[in-house]
């Protein structure tokens, strides 16, 4: 057998090395074989199994990116919106909550503080962003996707960007593209936020295994789309406007009011017992509590934090979450924000 026919083999199960490795055996028990035939198939065969590690795994068209395997950073995913041109997704935003009458005068008097000018273009970019679409063609949409996957399963190897795994990880369908209404690609970027952050990945696993729960389980990704939904609609009613300014950055507050907004839901549905019937009711106390006290938040996210770099934190109140871990049903009945009815005559739930 040839070389070139036999590392055809090795692509397809590795008999050629298989064949290799039992004509090494015979060969020590054979003395009319020369010792230079021996070195060839032993060598033959290291390298044919040598080169299993390298071997991935069938993706499917559209599949990966063009670097496979290689994980992306949040900063190099966002200096890609930075880079490229989103005129035509810039015109479709909104940045504030239009009010009038009585509504603009008592925001004016009592509401949050405007956001400094030098800020509002930083703010207009995470907007712009929550317009924007998951496009499969883009490499850096794949490498966002193949990240998250990744991070939340710990596996090794690139994944299709349709299919049943999705489902897996949260999302109502096997096209990630169809649960972001509302939020667009932003909600990526807070999955991979959560997920490349050594402090934040920690608090994403917690929540991805309470999500898994026998009893309590819901769709993660779609929930982390609702609270992303939530983020947003604080920042354009200038609920974050007053740490964006102490801060003088709007990304780092806009990722961290996200994070905290998940971690007090975590902690809500984990200790409260909440169950899939309970989401609308849920998303909607959080999105209260989210606008009136973001500062409440994002100080609970800082004593997380602290605890975890300490190796004592955990949301559920316990190093892991009770009970077996079941994968998500089917036939889960999820109420999201974009299901809500508006509690205001504002308009609130249009970006």
């Amino acid at each position: 057998m040839s070389e070139g026919s036999n590392k055809a083999q090795g692509r397809q199960g590795r008999p050629g090395a298989t064949t290799a490795i039992r004509t090494h055996l015979d060969l020590r028990r054979s003395p009319f074989l020369t010792i230079a035939v021996m070195n060839t198939e032993v060598l033959r065969a290291q390298e044919e199994w040598e080169a299993v590690d390298s071997i991935q795994p069938e993706t499917g068209s559209r599949a990966s990116s063009d670097q496979p395997g290689q994980l992306i950073s949040f900063i190099e995913a966002l200096q890609h919106f930075q880079t490229v041109d989103l005129s035509s997704f810039k015109k479709r935003i909104q940045p504030t909550i239009r009010r009038t009458g009585l509504a603009a005068l008592r925001h004016c008097l009592f509401g949050p503080p405007k956001l400094h000018q030098g800020l509002r273009e930083e703010r207009d970019l995470v907007l712009t962003i929550a317009q924007c679409g998951l496009d499969s063609q883009d490499p850096m949409h794949g490498r966002v996707l193949q990240t998250i996957y990744k991070k939340l399963t710990g596996s090794k190897f690139d994944c299709a960007l349709h299919g049943d795994h999705w489902e897996d990880l949260g999302f109502q369908g096997t096209n990630p593209a169809t649960d972001l209404r509302g939020a667009g690609f932003l909600a990526l970027l807070h999955l991979l936020y959560l997920v490349m952050d050594s402090k934040t990945l920690l608090m994403a696993q917690e929540i991805f295994r309470l999500s898994r729960h026998h009893i309590q389980q819901f769709p993660f990704c779609l929930m982390s789309v609702n609270i992303t939904r939530i983020t947003i609609q604080a920042l354009r009613e200038g609920c974050l406007s007053r740490e964006c300014n102490r801060q003088q950055k709007v990304v780092p507050v806009v990722n961290s009011f996200y994070a905290a907004t998940f971690l007090r839901l975590a902690h809500v549905w984990r200790t409260q017992h909440k169950t899939i019937s309970d989401s609308g009711f849920v998303l909607r106390d959080l999105e209260v509590l989210a606008k009136k006290s973001p500062r409440r938040l994002l100080k609970t996210l800082e004593i997380y934090l602290a605890g975890v770099s300490k190796g004592q934190a955990s949301l559920l109140g316990a190093r892991k979450c009770a009970g077996p871990q079941a994968p998500p049903s089917k036939d889960l009945t999820f109420t999201g924000v974009c299901d809500l009815p508006p509690h205001s005559s504002e308009g609130t739930w249009l970006i």
